[in-house]
């Protein structure tokens, strides 16, 4: 009977683990505070570009949450064939905003930008297992690299954030912002040190509310908007116009679900890696259909592509905390939020140092375990050129944005990604170096010691067990001197 509890006890996966009520709220609320700024962005940004007013950009900001709620309880939850049950919270991707705006301005409207969503989507639903097919081209110096540029990448948001965030206006880059995320940092440090498993898990948490409170009496949090608007909202389906199918855009967006692709599988190995949970190609391919299942009902419901949060892998990190259940109860707050728009509001007045003070330690977490992924790799220089290069090429677009500016659209929509840049770069690298034998010399897996090589010269060559010398004459072995066998390794192989 013990064995086989024993046996039951081993077969439970990491992310499988059950936490009471309580703590499975309050860790699924960190989660959305974590990626509750990144996932308003979109919806914001487009909503400004479409040049809608205030009302009609809250219609944006709701979609956006109740999808991107269902999207974290399917992708962590699961059903047959869709969601990888991994601690992935779902969210509307950013990868897609700049094919989406071309698409905007081409005349199509907003409608012209739900159809290709829409469709593309479903087109991806459908290729979604032959993508997953490329999983044995992300061995650890390919996911290593993604899993480190994913959390380079967002340093720069994190930085944006302790400067005051894009409403900052003239404050922005103030002391008093920095200060604010400094502060904010401190408090998360010392409660990760106060050495209480509590307080330690529940650090990130604990120090936006903190963080928040210090925001207040230095004057620097504003709530008083949190009650003007609706209570409660249910958001309405095709709120501006059915879809309009062009061909042109949805191809467009085509080249983002690939991005969409590559970046959520970089993800999923992610978070695979931090939790010690075991993914193979089926699995990937589930998370996928998932993410395009998603995207394919966004539209209807006024909302873009939806794809996993990187900034939360780095939560799962540094808090320890591997649970699925607590990932899908984020997504059950998420949809309340996108239901309740005041709760939003309330999130949303969180200042912005506060988020970026935690996010530094948030997404220093996941290039550390990019870091430690590469630890596992082979160390020789092929895989060091492949390392150095593919960093170097996802940083590209983060130093120098307008870099792609005069390339053709689709290869600006890849590339301006660091992640998509990165794992392209270092898919192809590994492919050449270490897939491909031409300009490799192939070795024997057998070694010998040098001593064995100092009486040997040249011609001297071993025939059947006997060494003889480059005349044919045979050469006699000797053993080890008495006291001297102890003074050299053995021979092995």
């Amino acid at each position: 009977m013990s064995a086989a509890r024993s046996n039951a006890s081993e077969s439970i996966r990491p992310e499988d683990e059950r936490l009471p009520a309580a703590k499975t709220v309050a860790y699924g609320f960190q989660h959305v505070l974590t990626m509750y700024g990144g996932i308003i962005a979109p919806p914001l940004v487009m909503g400004g570009a479409a040049g809608m007013d205030t009302a009609e950009m809250g219609v944006l900001v709701a979609s956006c949450l109740f999808i991107g709620g269902l999207a974290t309880i399917l992708q962590t939850l699961g059903v047959p064939f869709f969601g990888a049950q991994l601690p992935l919270v779902q969210g509307t991707s950013f990868s897609g905003v700049a094919t989406m705006i071309a698409i905007l301005n081409g005349g199509g409207g907003m409608p012209a930008v739900f159809g290709a969503v829409l469709a593309s989507g479903a087109i991806g639903i459908i290729i979604a297992p032959f993508f997953a097919k490329l999983l044995r081209f992300f061995p650890p110096v390919v996911t290593g690299v993604v899993i480190t540029i994913i959390g380079v990448s967002l340093f720069p948001v994190t930085a944006d954030w302790a400067m005051g965030g894009a409403g900052a206006g003239d404050s922005y880059g103030s002391l008093e912002n920095i200060a604010l995320a400094a502060i904010t940092l401190l408090i998360l440090l010392a409660l990760s040190k106060s050495g209480v498993p509590a307080l330690s898990r529940l650090s990130i948490l604990l120090s936006i509310a903190l963080g928040t409170l210090v925001a207040v009496f230095m004057g620097m949090a504003d709530f008083s908007q949190v009650l003007t608007g609706d209570i409660f909202a249910v958001p309405t389906p095709f709120a501006f116009g059915l879809p309009v199918f062009e061909i042109g855009a949805i191809i467009s967006m085509m080249i983002v679900i690939l991005v969409t692709y590559t970046e959520t599988t970089a993800d999923m190995l992610a978070v695979a890696e931090v939790t010690g949970s075991k993914v193979d190609s089926r699995r990937i391919a589930n998370g996928l259909r998932a993410d395009m299942l998603s995207s394919t009902v966004a539209p209807v419901f006024n909302t873009f592509t939806q794809s996993a949060f990187a900034q939360n892998v780095g939560l799962v990190a540094i808090t320890g905390v591997k649970s699925r259940f607590v990932v899908a109860a984020g997504g059950g707050i998420l949809v309340v939020l996108g239901l309740l728009p005041v709760l939003g509001r309330v999130v949303a007045s969180i200042p912005s140092p506060v988020l970026g003070g935690a996010g530094v330690v948030l997404f220093g977490s996941v290039a550390a375990a990019g870091i430690r992924t590469l630890s596992k790799a082979k160390d020789d220089n092929m895989n060091m050129l492949i390392i150095a290069t593919s960093l170097a090429f996802g940083c590209i677009p983060m130093v120098k944005p307008d870099f792609y500016a005069e390339f053709p659209a689709w290869v600006s929509t890849i590339f301006q990604s660091s992640i998509s840049s990165a794992t392209i770069m270092a898919v192809l690298l590994n492919i050449i170096f270490n897939e491909l034998n031409w300009g490799k010399k192939e070795t024997s897996l057998r070694t010998v010691y040098k001593y064995q090589l100092a009486g040997l010269e040249d011609g001297d060559r071993l025939i059947d067990g006997k060494l003889y010398d480059s005349k044919g004459l045979e050469i006699q072995v000797i053993s080890e001197q008495p006291g001297h066998a102890g003074d050299r390794p053995m021979p092995q192989g």
